[in-house]
């Protein structure tokens, strides 16, 4: 190939590049706008709030018992960097119920679909009923509340019960536990989960509590109704009651585990 042929293959290459540089923006410019047009993102959001508490040892678990232990195995004083060495109960803290929590086959907290996992948010509040009795439930009566005044639930929602209970995380009223050993704190009715299996497509329940179901079952009704339909459960969340009844957007960083039954996870609502 002559000298003058190879100058002018290398500008055509580097013209091609260059062009394909320019338009690259443009492309993300309207992937973004693609990705934003997604209906769980519609509303058009200004702000981010946590919905989840700082996970610790004497973080109380359902069992009573520490659900995470944190060992040093490198620190930086001694190594230069710190790694620690986790130890962990998968229901522990502000975490995620896969499907397979409480099913022979169902969905493990890796399987779950990601699209699964960004869903509008919909707040039931119980607080004021559940300040005088630890033991109630959310009802279909508060769902057909909620929905007379906020209308229909949206489509594929997640489903969270305020309680009010994230206020008693750090005393022994978070578990409730009496002489006996009961639980006491509320949770979902298993006629309002099957309520909103049959006229809702909710894909997620969640709760601010240990347990979907109030701390005195000893069925797991709710657990078995709901968990086995491929749908998850989330407990322990904190601060729903600083979000609004309907608008925000939950984001349910779960854990990705081969074969796990739930786990930990950053639980956010964009609002």
């Amino acid at each position: 190939m002559c000298h003058h042929c190879v100058i002018e293959s290398v500008k055509q290459r580097m013209l091609s590049r260059r062009d394909l540089f320019k338009a690259a923006p443009a492309v993300a410019v309207a992937a973004a706008a693609t990705a934003t047009a997604a209906p769980a993102l519609a509303a058009g959001h200004t702000g981010v709030m946590d919905l989840t508490h700082e996970l610790h040892h004497d973080f109380p678990t359902y069992f009573g018992v520490p659900g995470i232990t944190l060992t040093a195995k490198f620190t930086f004083a001694d190594n230069g960097f710190n790694v620690f060495d986790l130890a962990l109960n998968e229901h522990t803290g502000t975490h995620i119920d896969a499907p397979l929590h409480f099913s022979a086959d169902g969905q493990s907290v890796a399987q779950i679909p990601v699209e699964n996992l960004i869903a509008p948010l919909a707040i039931v509040d119980i607080s004021e009923r559940a300040a005088g009795d630890p033991d109630t439930l959310l009802t279909p009566d508060d769902l057909k509340a909620w929905i007379a005044a906020n209308g229909p639930l949206p489509e594929r929602c997640c489903v969270a019960m305020n309680s009010g209970w994230d206020a008693h995380v750090n005393g022994d009223k978070f578990r409730g536990a009496d002489a006996e050993g009961k639980q006491h704190y509320p949770g979902f009715h298993v006629e309002a989960a099957a309520m909103l299996l049959e006229e809702s497509s909710a894909i997620g329940i969640a709760v601010d509590t240990l347990s979907l179901d109030h701390g005195i079952s000893s069925t797991f009704a709710t657990h078995y109704a709901w968990l086995p339909t491929n749908r998850w459960g989330l407990e322990c969340l904190a601060n729903l009651g600083d979000l609004p009844a309907v608008g925000a957007t939950l984001i349910v960083g779960a854990p990705k585990w081969r074969g796990g039954s739930g786990g930990p996870s950053r639980v956010m609502a964009l609002v």
